[in-house]
């Protein structure tokens, strides 16, 4: 199963407009969680939303997980111990205020912690070129605590120190 989700916020349907491509050039189900898209799908099953305990056992359950860059929806893939095709929402195109979902998934990408496409229409392509995403690793909470924790000392000082840089 592919599972597309979106979080909870505004609706993402320059994403959510590929899952049906995705899933007609596919053989897995093809669920997507969409909000309150207004896509219609042939081959792909859409949902509004799906209770959480739902929604983590989906997940769990899934051969590719495709979300957008949202904080929320990475970590529930990474501790379902899932390595989620991410998507970042733009501000071009009036997804976000700005391009924070651009850069941290950028950077995840570099911890080797997600896989980003930058661009929606890309999807069908990178998931037909790929047989099986690796499982989430072990180790995801320890890598990004501490790279959390690397990013704010940098930012504001050591943790337990008095000096606050701002930059």
């Amino acid at each position: 199963m592919i599972v597309f989700t979106i979080g909870t916020s505004e609706p993402f349907d320059r994403l959510v407009s590929v899952a049906d491509a995705v899933a007609e050039a596919c053989d897995d189900e093809v669920l997507v969680q969409g909000g309150r898209s207004e896509c219609r799908f042939t081959h792909a099953r859409l949902v509004d939303f799906l209770p959480y305990e739902e929604l983590l056992a989906v997940i769990a359950h899934a051969r590719i997980v495709v979300t957008h860059a949202g904080v929320g929806s990475i970590l529930l893939a990474l501790g379902q111990k899932r390595s989620p095709i991410v998507v970042p929402r733009r501000k071009q195109f009036g997804e976000a205020v700005d391009d924070h979902q651009l850069i941290f998934g950028r950077r995840l990408h570099e911890l080797g912690l997600v896989h980003l496409v930058e661009e929606p229409s890309d999807l069908p392509q990178v998931l037909a070129s790929i047989p099986e995403l690796p499982s989430g690793r072990g180790d995801v909470g320890g890598t990004l605590a501490q790279a959390l924790r690397s990013h704010l000392a940098q930012r504001v000082g050591p943790a337990g120190g008095t000096s606050l840089r701002v930059s």
